[in-house]
């Protein structure tokens, strides 16, 4: 989809940036550990360093994003379990406010998330948001993690963007290390991805705390009181 519009497109990430990650954190440090050590008759203990070595060994890989892989690594069927407890998934501050914001004044919107096909489908249908984007893509489409620049590459022939005229938000370093590496410009981090944690004090990116802080850089002139 080529951009027409005179304002810039905004790509959005999913998990920790329009959504809490405090959920995904429930998902896959509290909740597996606890299933997997049922399923395989062995201590939370021993389940959680486990999980932690599988989880170190396919870090930022398309696996570490996939429930079928997950499914048939752990014998957890852990899509399921995702929807089981659907009614964690929240949305962080602000964060329809800023869709609202966006919409209503012409912004073209996209999300970029390495969420995997299902999970995606899932949390759209849930949370209700998927109309807000104009486009809409999974790195399991692509082939690639975003944290490598072959991802910003596919999703430029699958839907052409000028990469100058682009504000990219996400929660992972080296997500915005790839984008940038691919010519992306305006890249924030998020201070505080999962309410369950701290905010992060540093970052090599500006970070967003309240989305609605994003306004402030597209549009400093003209923002309103509310969004101040």
């Amino acid at each position: 989809m080529s951009n027409c519009s005179e304002k810039p497109t905004i790509i959005f990430d999913m998990d920790g940036t329009l959504l809490d990650l405090a959920y995904d954190d429930f998902i896959w440090n509290d909740l597996l550990p606890i299933r997997y050590a049922e399923l395989h008759n062995c201590s939370i203990e021993q389940s959680k360093a486990t999980l932690y070595a599988f989880y170190q060994e396919h870090n930022h890989t398309l696996n570490w994003y996939s429930s079928r892989f997950w499914t048939s690594k752990v014998e957890v069927d852990v899509l399921a379990m995702q929807i089981e407890h659907k009614n964690k998934v929240a949305f962080r501050p602000n964060c329809l406010e800023l869709l609202d914001y966006l919409k209503n004044h012409g912004y073209p919107m996209w999300l970029a998330t390495n969420a995997d096909c299902a999970g995606l489908k899932f949390k759209l249908e849930h949370m209700g948001i998927a109309d807000y984007f104009d486009v809409i893509v999974s790195s399991e489409q692509i082939g690639h993690a975003k944290e490598f620049i072959e991802f910003w590459q596919g999703l430029n022939k699958l839907h052409p963007f000028n990469a100058k005229h682009v504000y990219f938000i996400d929660d992972t370093e080296k997500v915005l290390n790839g984008a940038k590496n691919y010519g992306i410009e305006h890249l924030f981090s998020i201070k505080q991805p999962s309410s369950a944690k701290a905010p992060r004090v540093t970052c090599n990116y500006p970070m967003l705390d309240q989305l609605t802080e994003l306004i402030a850089h597209l549009n400093p002139a003209e923002v309103e009181q509310k969004y101040a």
